[in-house]
């Protein structure tokens, strides 16, 4: 290429793509499953249930490399918030919500960005969930935390329901302008999670218990494709299907599109 010719780079160079190592991975699913189960716990427990859970031996700073490229962070109270890191240079918005009862649909939206395992990798999913009925509005599946598939899901569910209130976390991707816009341009009220406060997006967090155990744990995907496959599959049966026990056992489609 003309280009890599006039930058002095190696062609090649431009079209590698690292390869994922399996024992990497490996690990990765295994803190993956660890995490899911425990949430609330940090490098250190994780450490040590990798070593006496799967008899994984690695040091703390190998499990805390892994854990942030896999975009997890312990949700017990602290200085940093849970799930991505923070940009300095975002405008952060305050938790709204606290003790502001939640009656009908479409007054609160939550958002979150979890960890997908595969066969020989991993992907993240991002979903809008609607926290009176707990019915999912929208999700998306990427390869990259790059901010672009949590604009598109966004976008999608905006174009179908304005939420009177959307909540998220501190993350660099829920606090750029480029998201933040597409809310205020809908008059949508902006709330972010407290620092250190892990209750406040619990319903979110409690969907991606779900969606792990009951099909991604199951389902093995072999890439990114057969994820979202399985997935468009079971988010209908989620939403219209399977009844809620804290929803006196209806479905979040019977409540999110009562009358």
């Amino acid at each position: 290429m003309r280009q890599t010719s006039l930058l002095d780079i190696s062609r090649s160079s431009v079209y590698y793509t690292p390869a994922a190592d399996p024992e990497s991975i490996r690990i990765m699913h295994a803190i993956d499953a660890i995490f899911t189960e425990c949430p609330f716990y940090g490098s250190r427990k994780i450490r040590w249930a990798l070593e006496n859970t799967h008899q994984i031996r690695i040091c703390r700073q190998h499990v805390q490399r892994l854990m942030r490229l896999m975009g997890l962070s312990a949700i017990y109270a602290k200085p940093k918030p849970p799930t991505s890191a923070p940009d300095a240079l975002h405008r952060k918005f305050p938790y709204l919500l606290r003790k502001v009862p939640i009656l009908r649909p479409n007054q609160v939206w939550g958002t979150d960005i979890t960890y997908i395992r595969l066969e020989k990798g991993f992907c993240y999913l991002v979903a809008l969930l609607d926290w009176y009925s707990r019915y999912v509005i929208s999700w998306q599946l990427s390869e990259t935390l790059d901010i672009d598939f949590c604009l598109e899901n966004l976008q999608r569910a905006l174009a179908v329901r304005i939420p009177e209130m959307h909540n998220s976390d501190q993350g660099s991707h829920f606090t750029s302008p480029q998201y933040t816009d597409l809310l205020a341009g809908k008059n949508v009220q902006i709330s972010m999670d407290g620092r250190g406060r892990c209750m406040d997006n619990i319903f979110t967090e409690r969907l991606w218990r779900t969606v792990k155990y009951e099909n991604v744990f199951l389902s093995s995907y072999a890439n990114i494709h057969a994820a979202r496959t399985g997935l468009d599959a079971y988010f209908p049966f989620y939403n219209t299907k399977r009844p809620h026990q804290s929803l006196d056992y209806r479905t979040p489609a019977e409540l999110y599109f009562q009358k």
